[in-house]
């Protein structure tokens, strides 16, 4: 502003103080005090950070906001700092250069505390993360390329394993099998998420392992551990190590098989990965591994569950009808394992299915011979006929036995296809019934083509009817016949003649 006024006013070339007021909306004291400063006083001004400012008078509102929500734009802050004091005595511009000053001199509320932390002892800990790249050009097709990184937390030694086909539960132990060859040794402990290759539940931070992980775990004796859910930073190590795969080792790159990306892969952790300068450590890891941990390792031997899986179990996708596809037939799996892929293997004639992250058997088919075939289990599925037979029973319970036989065998033949939805309905129809009129649901329970519609209009009408008092009491059968004589007459030859007259 102070240049601007210099500006305009020229030395008394340009504008006049008068001018110069009416141009910036300025008084004249004002522009009189900042022409007669001289350069030196200007810069002493503008660098002073003690000086005055427009905002300071809110200056421990502005504070109260910023520290209660750190994330509050200026825009929010000036808007709110308007509904208490009315027009703000700044621009935007300057209310914004204002709240950002304020954040960096300010301790204010953030999602989450971090503190450092001193690096890991060596030998102890390895962080396990999976990873996928999709769109890699294998061979010329674009493929998805899934890997898991391993990282020494101490000397941040790196190993990568990766396949063409998702990752399951034994596919995982013979990676991590691979890595601690790879090591030459295991760590006490490996880190993973809450995959749930290792992790199927967790509870008050209890964990329900994996079985087939947990019994590989054992036999290799290291320890399984698992950050808290929806909390990748607290593996930051091997986070970032997902993202320097992704990013510098596989992105760009095309190959013509697996073993040749196997090859590029092992390269790269040979001549970059493993080479490098570590931004963290400042040494480079295979340097810092041969010196301060590799002595340090634990001896590692392959157990004997890393190369004996199930004998021939392949897996398979579930289809949205909860059916596998096993030598030209299908067969049926429980329905909570739609879309999911399964483990199946053939033993002593019959098939076997089974879950690939818990090994848990799921299902038992006997193998049919022929070809085309679906074989279901109809435990499998819901039992409709079940559904069925309970709602005929509540309808009985609400209007008796023989009314509603009679009643859901009429609805039953009318909408055949629609039958439950119709039991659905009626029972649902009767329940709202204050009080359900059994003689009119028996005459309907007579009518071809009754529906839960027309039992509905029905109830309805009669409802409406006693409301008015128009139920017509029916006369009683022994009522005696119309005497109906004086309206009979007879021609000369005695033939009935005129308007006849029946009871």
């Amino acid at each position: 502003m102070i240049h601007k006024i210099k500006a305009l006013h020229n030395n008394g070339q340009g504008m006049s103080i008068r001018g110069i007021c009416d141009h910036l909306g300025l008084s004249r004291n004002t522009v009189r005090k900042y022409l007669r400063m001289d350069e030196s006083s200007i810069a002493q001004r503008i660098d002073d950070p003690s000086r005055s400012r427009l905002l300071d008078e809110h200056r421990g509102f502005i504070i109260k906001l910023i520290e209660r929500y750190p994330a509050m734009s200026a825009v929010k802050i000036a808007r709110k700092l308007r509904s208490q004091i009315g027009e703000i005595p700044a621009s935007q511009r300057s209310l914004r250069r204002y709240v950002s000053e304020l954040k960096q001199v300010h301790a204010h509320a953030q999602p989450r505390y971090y503190e450092p932390i001193i690096d890991d002892m060596p030998g102890v800990q390895c962080q396990v993360d999976p990873g996928e790249l999709r769109g890699v050009l294998i061979n010329g097709e674009e493929r998805t390329v899934y890997f898991v990184v391993f990282v020494l937390s101490y000397s941040r030694l790196m190993f990568v394993s990766a396949t063409l086909t998702p990752i399951d539960t034994q596919q995982l132990i013979v990676m991590h099998d691979q890595a601690m060859r790879f090591f030459g040794g295991r760590p006490e402990e490996c880190l993973y998420d809450q995959t749930s290759l290792v992790v199927i539940r967790e509870e008050y931070r209890e964990l329900t392992l994996n079985s087939r992980f947990m019994q590989y775990a054992s036999a290799a004796g290291f320890q399984v551990r698992a950050c808290e859910g929806s909390d990748p930073e607290s593996k930051g190590k091997v986070e970032s190590g997902v993202k320097y795969v992704k990013n510098d080792c596989l992105y760009g790159e095309q190959f013509t098989d697996l073993t040749h990306l196997q090859l590029h892969i092992q390269q790269w952790l040979d001549e970059v990965a493993n080479v490098r300068e570590h931004g963290t450590t400042g040494r480079r890891p295979i340097e810092h591994f041969d010196q301060q941990e590799k002595a340090l390792l634990a001896t590692y031997l392959t157990p004997a569950c890393v190369h004996s899986p199930v004998a021939g179990v392949a897996t398979r996708q579930v289809d949205k009808t909860g059916l596998i596809a096993w030598k030209a037939n299908k067969y049926s799996v429980p329905m909570q394992w739609q879309r999911c892929r399964v483990g199946v293997h053939e033993s002593d004639g019959q098939l076997i299915i089974r879950a690939l992250n818990t090994d848990q058997h799921i299902a038992t088919h006997e193998l049919c011979p022929d070809k085309g075939m679906t074989i279901k289990n109809t435990n499998h599925y819901r039992d409709h006929s079940q559904r069925i037979s309970d709602l005929e029973q509540q309808i009985e319970q609400l209007i008796g036995a023989d009314v509603a036989q009679a009643l859901c065998q009429q609805v039953q033949r009318s909408e055949p296809k629609i039958y439950k939805d119709q039991l659905y309905a009626l029972r649902n129809l009767l329940r709202q019934q204050a009080d359900i009129d059994i003689a009119l649901l028996g005459e309907l329970a007579r009518r071809p083509g009754i529906s839960v519609t027309r039992v509905r209009d029905y109830l309805e009408a009669r409802a409406a009817a006693r409301q008015r008092e128009r139920i017509v009491v029916p006369l009683p059968d022994d009522r005696p016949a119309l005497d109906l004589s004086a309206y009979h007459r007879v021609n000369r030859h005695g033939q009935p003649v005129g308007q006849r007259v029946s009871a």
